[in-house]
């Protein structure tokens, strides 16, 4: 099953971690942005951009990591354009938080889970075997 993790920056040492993990349970990641550097150009962010959409395009399953920056929700709003599986992760539940929550949140095809990296990461690969049983 192929992923792709949207998030800011800022937190690309969380994606990292929970890339690594479901790398070691079988997934494949489409495109680990978390290697790049800050794009400095206007080329770069052009480059950036068309890897990052046909990692979304190639994934399964896209996965959005709060907080995310404004690059994480260009991400959500491509993965719903195209349908695919979407799992929101909010360490804190900020998903919830009223003042900082947007209405694509909560759409019914978002699945959102709340909690801990290893919450995420039991929760994305019980899904998976749900799913693949049905």
């Amino acid at each position: 099953m192929k992923f792709y993790i949207g998030s800011s920056f800022a937190n690309k040492d969380h994606v990292r971690y929970v890339s690594d993990r479901l790398e070691q349970k079988g997934f494949i990641q489409a495109y680990d942005w978390t290697r790049n550097e800050r794009a400095s150009t206007v080329k770069d962010l052009q480059h950036i951009g068309q890897n990052e959409k046909d990692a979304i395009i190639d994934s399964n399953v896209v996965i959005i990591m709060l907080p995310g920056g404004k690059g994480s929700h260009v991400e959500l709003g491509i993965a719903l354009g195209l349908e695919k599986r979407i799992i929101l992760y909010s360490p804190n539940d900020e998903v919830h938080d009223f003042a900082n929550t947007t209405t694509f949140y909560h759409l019914p095809e978002v699945e959102k889970c709340s909690g801990s990296k290893e919450e995420l990461l039991e929760y994305v690969l019980e899904s998976r075997i749900y799913s693949a049983n049905e």
